[in-house]
């Protein structure tokens, strides 16, 4: 039996370790294992060596961990057809049944039994990943599997918050974007690829958005304390029809609510705090609050052909497998701009 590299969780609130674990093979007709090119460092990592998942996903230890995975494929089941040995892939971050009432409604992110590799099985900081064939989408040949890769959930949940709400804005709308890191650089690009509406930006970091400014942004408010009434001054002291927040903490959940316009939509991607509001503020304004997971299958293709024609682009720091400490310790001291990622044939 064959054996390859894995990093994996051996406890919680311990460090990951390096071991070698039996390569994986496909055993199920519908199985696809892939050759790892890029697994993206995400901060849900984190927090499930802080154990923050450890109820919830009931995983059992030691196991390996990353859920935002791209590379080539490596061997496939006897009923796959879609794709063959060498193409490349990305990995939509669940594995799904097909036959339940959600996926067959194109919402696989509810599927009743699917598993999610890199939170309760084992995921990408390896050489190798098992998946199945309803979870691979074939990328471009422009593209590379370590660029993309953080594209399979950080990209990919950005997409599903940013394309709900695009569905409803017009070209007289506003739309802002809380938060320009990781998840909302992706946002930005995504809601201006799709979206005719205005677009204001809001992040503590100045560096943010410049960045912000040159991937579509119309205006950039930098969160000093003044950027409700900054908003409301950019948009006629209505707020704006949607408020993306990909923060969800440290008070931004009561000034996006605040930033948004009476019967507007609030979306919360980040996550963190409690939202307080009133019932008779939300009934009297006739606004919405809507939560954001991860985006589809469906959400995932079309995102990948935004990344082909060249208008979602990822900013990525990459590092080897080997060094998977460093990519830890830099995301967890903020060293990071975009997404980290580990490259297991090197950089």
């Amino acid at each position: 039996m064959s054996t390859m590299r894995a990093v994996q969780v051996v406890g919680y609130h311990q460090d990951l370790q390096m071991t070698e674990v039996p390569k994986p093979e496909p055993t199920g007709p519908f199985d696809v294992v892939v050759r790892i090119g890029g697994a993206g460092v995400c901060r849900t990592d984190l927090h499930i060596l802080e154990g923050q998942w450890a109820e919830k996903s009931q995983v059992q230890l030691p196991y390996t961990i990353g859920h935002e995975n791209a590379g080539w494929v490596e061997a496939v089941g006897s009923a796959v057809t879609h794709v063959a040995e060498g193409d490349k892939v990305i990995m939509h971050p669940l594995v799904t049944c097909g036959l339940c009432r959600a996926c067959r409604s194109g919402d696989d992110v509810h599927c009743e039994t699917s598993q999610f590799p890199g939170i309760d099985t084992h995921g990408g900081y390896a050489e190798y990943l098992r998946t199945t064939a309803r979870s691979v989408v074939r990328i471009d040949d422009s593209l590379e599997p370590s660029d993309v890769a953080a594209l399979a959930d950080a990209g990919l949940t950005a997409y599903h918050a940013a394309a709900k709400a695009a569905r409803r804005l017009t070209p007289r709308d506003r739309c802002v974007v809380i938060g320009a890191g990781g998840l909302g650089h992706i946002g930005i690009q995504v809601l201006k690829a799709l979206s005719p509406a205005e677009l204001i930006v809001v992040d503590r970091n100045p560096d943010a958005l410049k960045l912000a400014l040159t991937i579509g942004a119309d205006h950039g408010v930098v969160a000093e304390g003044r950027q409700v009434e900054e908003v409301l001054d950019l948009t006629g002291g209505h707020g704006a029809e949607v408020v993306v927040d990909f923060v969800g903490e440290n008070g931004s959940t009561a000034e996006g609510l605040a930033m948004t316009r009476q019967a507007g939509d609030y979306h919360v991607v980040g996550y963190g705090e409690n939202i307080d509001v009133p019932t008779i503020d939300l009934i009297s304004s006739e606004k919405n609050i809507i939560g954001n997971l991860v985006g589809s299958y469906n959400d995932l293709c079309d995102l990948m052909a935004l990344a082909a024609r060249g208008d979602v682009t990822l900013h990525t720091q990459k590092y080897a497998l080997d060094d998977f400490q460093s990519a830890i310790d830099d995301l967890d001291a903020g060293r990071v701009r975009g997404r980290a990622i580990l490259t297991p044939e090197g950089i």
